[in-house]
């Protein structure tokens, strides 16, 4: 299964999206700071799934139509930061989705998670990551394979994160490469996945267009219960 997450810059990227989806094959799209209302219905061989809706810089979801059946999406809000409480760039910020794989009937959730800027604390985001994964959990029962993908916010102290992360069951997976590279000091990994019950094969870096983050490419297969 292969999965693009990508942060828009406030949209300004909107024009490199059928190009990501046909040129690295994706299964899945996730995106991050997107005018929802200007996101087409379909990218090629994928179809739109969901997006926020009261978000000023939304989250949206594609999954490929000749492969996923969408079975339930639904949008979250999270803890807000003060950024959030005087700006309001985003009330939701997550999207998870329910899809069941069409050959294997394997049930998978998908989410796309924005985490809150860097004026936040990491602990703040650690809370946003916690509700964010049981929010999925829920979604799908307590038993479907899970997999976070996003804007995490979080290039400092990440080898903390990951501990925290295998004490709470899931997985963590950077990126092979810095996504973020606009100012020297706050370069770093911003956006990787969480997940639990898949194997993350790589997370691949692409090349940088007109967005300040650069998208990933998450290579995974779930697993079998018993694995």
């Amino acid at each position: 299964m292969r999965v693009i997450s990508y942060n828009l810059r406030k949209h300004r990227a909107r024009g490199e999206l059928e190009a990501l989806a046909e040129d690295f094959d994706a299964d899945l799209m996730c995106l991050q700071e997107c005018q929802t209302e200007d996101l087409p219905d379909g990218l090629g061989a994928l179809r739109l799934a969901d997006t926020t809706k009261t978000n000023r810089l939304g989250l949206a979801v594609y999954a490929r139509k000749d492969r996923f059946s969408i079975t339930e999406t639904k949008t979250f809000e999270l803890k807000k930061s003060l950024h959030d409480r005087i700006l309001s760039p985003a009330h939701e910020r997550l999207i998870g989705t329910t899809v069941t794989d069409n050959e294997t009937q394997h049930e998978l959730v998908i989410g796309t998670f924005h985490a809150a800027p860097l004026t936040a604390s990491n602990s703040l985001r650690r809370h946003q990551i916690n509700h964010a994964h049981a929010e999925l959990l829920n979604l799908g029962g307590g038993t479907s394979a899970t997999l976070m993908v996003g804007d995490f916010n979080y290039p400092f102290f990440t080898r903390n994160l990951n501990n925290h992360m295998e004490q709470s069951g899931y997985d963590l997976s950077l990126s092979d490469q810095r996504t973020y590279t606009r100012y020297i000091v706050f370069r770093g990994h911003f956006d990787f996945a969480t997940s639990q019950g898949f194997k993350v094969e790589s997370v691949e870096t692409l090349p940088r267009g007109d967005s300040d983050h650069r998208p990933i490419l998450i290579t995974a297969e779930y697993l079998q219960a018993n694995e």
